[in-house]
């Protein structure tokens, strides 16, 4: 059947002529997907819809040679390195670690989460506390040249600068600066690391994790112990030299980033006394990922132990950082069963349970616990706290204000601040700016690994 019209015939099938559509087989030939297009599009996915629909990218936030400190549009910075952290959770629930990894790659060479970082240490209490190159980023032209300069290839961080801070018992406590260019990087890291590190964290560890504090940590004492049928005996348990002594083989194995970025971290060495020191082991209580690192060394304990421990038994396990504390219904449970338990997960681990300050006690005796004494009195089916660390705070507190010498308004507010304000911000919300303030050098926390 042929159309006269035009003189030509229709040129369909047998099959379309008479009503039916036929089913095209034509397969065309696959092509080769661009890989860098395909980031790009999924770093501008919706995951609010999962519309990878391509959202207009503001000035500040498109890859170049220029950044404009001054005119960044923070939410929208802090909206993207938001999104990419959602879908980096999302990702490891669903078990694709090689998403996972392709996601924290690209939040890492993102500019907003480049400028997020720099942001971090340049406002934080130790803006000013410079590494081994005294460098300081001060103007928003420094801080735009620092934001660019955050790049993966060529990257080499510098040694550690070594400082000593006093401790409550008299002894110095060791710390580790680094350079702001390497803070700088580790807080870039840091972004990618956190969503993997909360959602992997036990579930009653309570230092140096957003929207958790010691108050939490005390508070949660108070729920397993206070009852009449609450555990009477407590085992307090402290790492020996936590920080320093994580194995970095462990670290290397276990903590899902970047591996030879974690390495060079690791090795960097420290500047002690003008003497350069390597570094074998430990990671420096000075970095700023290095909590995160020392609290996913630890998660594990809680299932650990209840992997083994039943209700009958009463064990609750409750961590601030490297302080931590067992309950159980009897001693014997604590010592010939628990104790040995946390000794075999810390040796994995390079660590070993401090020998002075771990002890096993009942709880009419009492127990200090994050500069907190708690006990029961006279067997009561209650539990009160009373400070302790605060406590000597005020003493040396009440030795300013008798001092009746001349002395400058504004110094005496600062010896208050120095005495008075770690012991303050341990029992705030908010862990993870205390760990800014340790990261940097402060000398005012009172209580750090």
């Amino acid at each position: 059947m042929r159309v006269e019209e035009g003189g030509g015939s229709e040129c369909r099938p047998v099959m379309g002529r008479i009503g039916i559509e036929a089913v095209s087989r034509h397969y065309p030939a696959r092509k080769r997907a661009d890989f860098r297009q395909v980031l790009l599009h999924e770093n501008h996915c919706d995951t609010s819809t999962e519309n990878c629909a391509e959202e207009p990218q503001s000035e500040h936030a498109r890859s170049g040679s220029s950044f404009d400190w001054r005119d960044t549009n923070w939410s929208d910075c802090h909206r993207r390195v938001r999104s990419l952290q959602v879908r980096i959770v999302k990702a490891w629930q669903e078990g694709k670690r090689r998403k996972v990894k392709t996601l924290q790659r690209m939040l890492v060479r993102s500019l907003s989460g480049k400028a997020l970082a720099v942001r971090r240490v340049t406002e934080n209490q130790g803006k000013r506390t410079p590494g081994v190159d005294g460098e300081t980023w001060s103007t928003p032209e420094a801080k735009s040249r620092a934001v660019l300069s955050l790049k993966r290839r060529g990257y080499q961080p510098r040694p550690l600068r070594r400082v000593y801070i006093p401790k409550s018992n008299g002894k110095m406590r060791p710390l580790g600066i680094p350079t702001m260019k390497d803070r700088a990087v580790q807080a870039l890291y840091l972004f990618a690391l956190d969503p993997v590190a909360e959602i992997t964290a036990d579930g009653n560890s309570f230092g140096f994790r957003p929207k958790r504090s010691a108050a939490d940590a005390l508070a949660k004492c108070f729920i397993n112990l206070a009852r009449s049928d609450s555990p009477q005996w407590v085992l307090e348990g402290d790492i020996k030299g936590c920080f320093d002594n994580i194995s970095h083989d462990w670290l290397l194995a276990h903590i899902p980033m970047e591996r030879a970025i974690l390495r060079k971290w690791l090795k960097a060495g420290l500047i002690d006394q003008q003497a350069f020191r390597p570094t074998e082991a430990g990671t420096p209580q000075g970095g700023i990922i290095s909590p995160v690192l020392a609290n996913m060394t630890l998660d594990g304990l809680e299932a650990e132990i209840r992997k083994h421990f039943r209700q009958p038994d009463k064990v609750h396990v409750i961590r601030y950082a490297d302080d931590f504390i067992v309950t159980g219904c009897s001693k014997e449970l604590l010592e010939n069963e628990i104790k040995p338990l946390l000794i075999e997960f810390l040796e994995v681990r390079g660590l070993e349970l401090s020998p002075e300050k771990t002890s096993i006690t009942h709880i009419d005796e009492g127990f200090d616990f994050l500069g907190w004494n708690m006990r029961k009195y006279d067997g009561s089916a209650d539990l009160s706290g009373q400070v302790t660390q605060v406590g000597e705070g005020w003493q040396g507190a009440d030795a300013v204000g008798a001092d009746r010498s001349t002395q400058p308004a504004d110094s005496r507010v600062g010896q208050l601040s120095s005495l008075l304000g770690g012991r303050t911000d341990l029992q705030q919300d908010g862990s993870r700016d205390l760990a800014d303030a340790v990261a940097v050098g402060d000398t005012t926390p009172s209580k750090q690994a």
